[in-house]
């Protein structure tokens, strides 16, 4: 099962990682403590196929994938 994780302090809410991921694991949200802007959330990350384009599109290089 792969692991999804976002650096909420990198991620600058631009939703290229919702716009690219195949299986929707990401979903854009209002996080309290980061009130600067939406933040990434991996909402499904059991449904994560580890195809790494939100790795390699990430321009913040804020989303890091990992099987376990």
């Amino acid at each position: 099962m792969p692991k999804v994780k976002v650096d909420w302090t990198k991620c600058n809410g631009d939703e290229v990682c919702t716009g690219l991921c195949p299986v929707e694991v990401f979903e854009m949200q209002d996080l309290a403590e980061h009130p600067d802007s939406k933040k990434s959330v991996p909402v499904r990350p059991d449904d994560c196929i580890l195809c790494m384009a939100c790795v390699t599109s990430c321009p913040e290089e804020a989303i890091i994938v990992e099987e376990e």
